[in-house]
């Protein structure tokens, strides 16, 4: 194996006043991931880098367990790491979702084998908000084998209660810039007792100002951890969300909802809507001329046009996923923002759709 992941940062603050700083940072992500213990979380540099570490580290410290599961929607940051793993050598097991994009875990149970060294899942999925029954999966990979389990949960960690004393799940990564912390820092849960994740340090390469960015990062991440943990503050964002999804499907023709369509099934703050016969880039690039910024649920490119793997797997027709937009909502958003969104996106459409057939 050729990758190595990124050190965690625990030991690069050296300072009694700022390690005072970096384990109240500590203690605040445990406590939002309730986890058993405040050492159980490490610091890295990123979400990206926190499943990294997990996936990587799995592999490499049980050399003869190199089946992975994983599944056929899983953000980049993991589905790359798990593609190179597999060109290094690694046999990988995606299991598929059916056309809500929920797991069958009848799959999982038959993809379990001796050699399996990692299951790694999502919590929810970026791009419909899926939450996907993770303490389930633990329990079952569990049940039949010991394979690690390793769940990224970067886009639901401070959406949805997350309580990891209370799992069998052995790694958990977050990133701070999913729940308004800075970028640049991001967590791992590491289950007391697994001795699968190395302490890595790199303090010696770090300066003064290095240490001191990064304490602000910490303590970014410790701050919005605390203030993440009222989860009652995107009950606003879940009821906004439902009217944003009922009005677009009533007034836009041929308009589908990409997902479980129970709101409790999903993120409260996503929603991903595919309109036929039109393109993601084309009506995101018309709202963000109004001051209306969403993103694209298809993976676009001028030349061959792809599908987002997501949508993909979901079975969601071409000329539907071509034409999908994510919305993401947070504590902040207004039902004034909503109102502006349902104002101009018919009218956007359409014009769309009437270019398309001219």
């Amino acid at each position: 194996m050729t990758l190595h992941p990124a050190p965690h940062f625990d030991d690069t603050v050296r300072s009694p006043e700022h390690q005072a700083a970096v384990e109240l940072a500590r203690e605040s992500v445990a406590s939002l991931l309730g986890a058993e213990e405040p050492a159980e979380i490490l610091f890295t540099q990123s979400g990206t880098e926190s499943n990294r570490c997990a996936l990587v580290e799995a592999v490499e410290l049980r050399p003869n367990r190199t089946h992975i599961i994983t599944t056929a929607v899983e953000h980049e940051a993991v589905r790359n790491v798990v593609n190179r793993l597999e060109a290094s050598g690694c046999r990988v097991s995606r299991l598929d979702v059916d056309g809500d994009g929920s797991l069958d875990l009848n799959h999982l149970r038959s993809a379990l084998c001796p050699g399996t060294g990692i299951v790694s899942i999502m919590h929810a999925n970026n791009e419909t908000g899926i939450i996907f029954p993770i303490d389930e999966v633990a329990d079952l990979v569990k049940e039949v084998s010991d394979a690690v389990v390793h769940v990224d949960g970067g886009n639901a960690a401070g959406k949805i209660p997350v309580n990891l004393s209370e799992s069998q799940i052995d790694l958990y990564s977050i990133s701070a810039h999913k729940f308004h912390g800075p970028k640049g820092i991001g967590a791992l849960y590491v289950r007391k007792g697994l001795s699968l994740v190395p302490i890595l340090t790199d303090g010696a390469a770090l300066g003064a100002s290095a240490e001191g960015e990064l304490l602000r990062k910490i303590v970014g991440l410790g701050a919005a951890a605390e203030f993440a943990k009222d989860l009652s503050k995107l009950e606003p964002a879940r009821t906004l969300r439902d009217h944003l999804e009922d009005k677009i499907l009533k007034k836009i023709p041929n308009s589908r909802l990409n997902g479980a369509r129970s709101s409790e099934s999903r993120l409260p703050n996503t929603s991903n809507i595919s309109f036929e016969n039109t393109n993601g880039e084309a009506i995101l690039s018309r709202l963000e001329e109004i001051g209306v910024r969403v993103s694209t649920g298809s993976a676009c490119a001028s030349v061959d046009q792809r599908v987002s793997p997501v949508l993909q797997a979901m079975g969601v027709p071409y000329s539907y996923a071509m034409g999908s937009i994510r919305f993401s909502l947070s504590r902040y958003s207004t039902s004034e923002e909503i109102e502006k969104v349902l104002s101009v996106l018919p009218e956007i459409v359409q014009e769309l759709r009437n270019l398309s057939a001219g």
